[in-house]
C-alpha cells in the first residue's frame, strides 16, 4: 500500500514550501529542496517546534534572518537606514539561516577573511577590499540587532529572543587605520594641476573652506547668504541637509557655516550662473561624490610626477590621498597660522556649542580674516611641516 502524502505541502519554482495550519497558527516557509520525501521531513520537524511551543512552552529558536528583517523594518525611519541595510546584506549570506545562539566570532569569520580580501556578491560582482574600520561597522550592526534580541523584543509568552549577547571582537584599528594626510603647498600644486577642471575647482574650494565631500557637490545657491556690512557671503547649509542620503544629515546635526576667504571667494563667484541649483554642477546635476575614478587616476599621476620632480617616491599618504585629507590639510594649515581652536572649530564646522546661525557681523569678519590667513595659493602661505617616517 502506498504511503500517504503529508498535506501542506506544494511545490514553487521546483522547491517545496510550507503553507499549513497548525493548532491555530499558520506555517508558510521554504523547506529549501526539491525532495518531496526531504521536504516532509523538515515540516514534521517544524510541526514537533510548534507541538513543543504549544504544549510544553519551549522557546522557538529565531534566525539571524528573522531578527534582522524586523530590525530593518522597525528602523525604517532611521537617517542610517541605507546604509544598516547595506552592511545586513553583506552579512546575510553568512548568517542566513544561522540560529541566534549560533552567532559569534566563528560564525563571522569567512565574513571578516571575505571583506578584507575582496568579497564576491551573489550576482558575481567583487567589492573591493575593506577597511577594518569598515567591517566593525558591519559588526556593529550584528550587535545592535542581538542586544534587541536580547533586551526589547519578546516572543508570545513573553520570553527574549535570546537569553544574553555574545561578546563580538571587532578588529584592531590601531595598526591598520589609514591616518590623515595633510598635504605640503607644492603638493597641492602638483595634485591639483592632475585633476580634470571640474574637479579642480571643488578641491580647491574644500581645501579653503574645510567642507566635506558632500557638502561641496551638493551645495545650493539658495544657502548663500549675504553679509553687506562685510561686502561678503557665506553659506549657511542646513542641519538636515542629507548628503549622500536626503535623511542622513549634517554630520553634527548643526548648522553649518561655510566662511568664504579670499580664494573660495573667487571660487563662487567664477560659479555664478552655472546652474540655479548647484554651485558645483556637472552636466546639469549635483555630482555623486568627488573621489572617483577620475581623483583616484589624478593621485597616481600626481605621486609619480612628485618622485620625478624630487627623486624619491612620494609618501604613501599622497601617493593615496583621499578628498577628506583636503579638510585636513585646511584644518593644519589653520593651526600653522596662528588660528585659535575656537575659530579652528567655526571653519572646519565642528560642534562647539555655538549656534552658527546667530554669527554677529563683527564675529563672521573675525573668522573670514582668520580663513584668509590660509588663503595662498602656493608655498607663500604658512608653512606647513610634516613630519614623516621613512618607509621601507
Amino acid at each position: 500500500m502506498a504511503r500517504k502524502a503529508i498535506a501542506g505541502l506544494y511545490q514553487k519554482g521546483g522547491v517545496w514550501q510550507i503553507d499549513k495550519v497548525f493548532r491555530g497558527e499558520r506555517l508558510r516557509e521554504s523547506t529549501g529542496t526539491g525532495d518531496r520525501q526531504e521536504a516532509e521531513q523538515y515540516l514534521i520537524h517544524r510541526l514537533e517546534q510548534l507541538r513543543q511551543q504549544k504544549v510544553y512552552g519551549v522557546r522557538r529558536t529565531r534566525t539571524w534572518e528573522e531578527a534582522a528583517t524586523r530590525f530593518l523594518i522597525e528602523s525604517k525611519d532611521q537617517p542610517s537606514i541605507k546604509l544598516t541595510a547595506h552592511h545586513l546584506k553583506q552579512l546575510n549570506p553568512y548568517l542566513k539561516d544561522l540560529p541566534l545562539t549560533h552567532i559569534d566570532d566563528q560564525a563571522l569569520e569567512q565574513f571578516v577573511k571575505d571583506r578584507l580580501k575582496g568579497m564576491l556578491l551573489p550576482c558575481g560582482k567583487r567589492l573591493n577590499p575593506a577597511a577594518p574600520r569598515t567591517i566593525n561597522i558591519s559588526i556593529e550592526r550584528v550587535i545592535r540587532v542581538l542586544s534587541l534580541c536580547a533586551r526589547k523584543w519578546r516572543d508570545e509568552e513573553r520570553r527574549p529572543w535570546l537569553d544574553s549577547v555574545p561578546m563580538l571582537t571587532k578588529l584592531d584599528l590601531k595598526k591598520k587605520v589609514r591616518e590623515p594626510y595633510p598635504m605640503t603647498w607644492e603638493e597641492q600644486s602638483i595634485l591639483f594641476g592632475e585633476l580634470p577642471a571640474h574637479l579642480q575647482t571643488m578641491a580647491l574650494f574644500k581645501v579653503n573652506t574645510g567642507c566635506r565631500e558632500q557638502e561641496v557637490c551638493k551645495l545650493r545657491w539658495d544657502w548663500e547668504i549675504s553679509v553687506p556690512e562685510l561686502g561678503a557671503s557665506v553659506f549657511l547649509i542646513p542641519s538636515d541637509f542629507g548628503g549622500r542620503n536626503e535623511r542622513s544629515g549634517v554630520k553634527n546635526g548643526d548648522e553649518r557655516l561655510v566662511v568664504l576667504n579670499s580664494v573660495a571667494k573667487s571660487i563662487i563667484d567664477k560659479q555664478r550662473g552655472l546652474s540655479n541649483d548647484w554651485v558645483f554642477p556637472y552636466n546639469g546635476v549635483a555630482m555623486h561624490r568627488m573621489n572617483d575614478s577620475a581623483w583616484k587616476k589624478a593621485r597616481v599621476r600626481a605621486a609619480n610626477l612628485w618622485q620625478e620632480k624630487n627623486l624619491r617616491p612620494a609618501h604613501p599618504g599622497y601617493a593615496c590621498i583621499r578628498v577628506h585629507d583636503l579638510k585636513h590639510t585646511f584644518g593644519r594649515r589653520l593651526r600653522a597660522a596662528g588660528v585659535t581652536q575656537e575659530d579652528r572649530k567655526a571653519l572646519l564646522g565642528h560642534k562647539n556649542g555655538s549656534i552658527t546661525s546667530h554669527y554677529s557681523g563683527a564675529e563672521l569678519g573675525h573668522l573670514i580674516e582668520a580663513a584668509n590667513m590660509v588663503s595662498a595659493t602656493d608655498s607663500r602661505g604658512p608653512v606647513l611641516t610634516i613630519l614623516k617616517r621613512k618607509t621601507g
